[in-house]
């Protein structure tokens, strides 16, 4: 359906907040809108017997070589009757079959039939870390996944971002990555296997100021693969006021020599005559208005005491 617009300067369109975010296509940029998952097909490798786990073993039909066995600090664990067996490093199901070899060596049964469950990770907290409401270590009992224990930490905060790594205790040089978004089938893709031992990490959002006479300054959300430009952190805030002036508008960006201030030809870059620029997490994009007779800037103080958002400043 075509829609047909009143014939006006692309300067005024963008003071119109309505027009503004829909002629240029923002609304994907969004605290929540997230892009593709990056999560690789492979189950993350068994979880392996170590020094305190607590181990149930179940000899088939005969209770006296049953037994629930504290591994020691060595790996090691004292079956009944069959002695001393080094299980560390194991699967449940690799020290099920060395416990059947060595009922087998030693005479002991002819052909037995043993089952391993580790009843107890001496490391049985998964840590939660990053942008989530309740950082900390939750205990693993069950079977859960990445979103359970996403909402275990009270969800994810409003300057979360797209990433979320999973570190494995048995394989941490190979970690997980996983993209969340708001798509109806997210739980399904999301729904990676969180094992004892595991770290979470949610990654944070990158932040874009945009502060003075504007429609409804803020702060806006850009992940590390998105693009913000100044013209579309204006149009998030709801287009530039009436009396805005735009060319004399500045942007202070941190560097490792501590903040700097550049100047900003807003206006010129709305009628096309100079290039949009793209803007970087923690930029402060201020735009002054033309009554107030400071604008002349004697510095970023200055230009930052003009505005009600001056907190976020101190974060230089």
């Amino acid at each position: 359906m075509r829609v047909n617009l009143p014939k006006q300067s692309f300067k005024k369109r963008l003071r119109a907040p309505a027009f503004a975010l829909l002629a240029l296509g923002l609304v994907a940029i969004t605290p929540f809108a997230f892009g593709q998952q990056n999560v690789a097909d492979t189950a993350p490798p068994a979880l392996r017997i170590a020094a305190g786990d607590l181990l149930a073993v179940d000899v088939f039909d005969t209770a006296e070589l049953s037994a629930k066995l504290r591994v020691s600090e060595k790996g090691d664990v004292d079956l009944p009757v069959a002695g001393s067996l080094h299980v560390g490093g194991l699967t449940a199901e690799e020290a099920a079959a060395s416990i059947e070899r060595l009922l087998r060596d030693d005479n002991i049964l002819k052909h037995p039939h043993v089952e391993v469950f580790v009843q107890e990770y001496a490391t049985q907290g998964v840590s939660i870390l990053g942008e989530v409401k309740n950082p900390g270590v939750y205990p693993e009992l069950g079977s859960h996944s990445l979103l359970d224990f996403i909402s275990v930490a009270g969800g994810i905060t409003p300057t979360a971002g797209k990433a979320v790594t999973i570190t494995h205790k048995n394989d941490p040089d190979h970690p997980t990555t996983v993209q969340l978004d708001n798509s109806p089938d997210v739980a399904k893709r999301a729904g990676v296997a969180i094992q004892p031992g595991d770290t979470i990490v949610v990654s944070r959002s990158g932040i874009v100021y945009v502060v003075g006479d504007l429609g409804k300054p803020g702060g806006f959300l850009i992940d590390a693969n998105q693009r913000l430009t100044a013209l579309q952190a204006i149009a998030l805030a709801q287009g530039a006021n009436k009396d805005s002036a735009l060319n004399r508008s500045r942007l202070i960006r941190k560097t490792p020599n501590g903040p700097q201030e550049s100047r900003v030809l807003l206006g010129s870059i709305l009628a096309g005559k100079s290039s949009d620029i793209s803007l970087e997490d923690g930029d402060i994009l201020f735009v002054p208005t033309s009554k107030t007779k400071t604008v002349a800037f004697q510095g970023i103080s200055s230009a930052l005491g003009l505005v009600t958002g001056v907190a976020i400043y101190r974060g230089f």
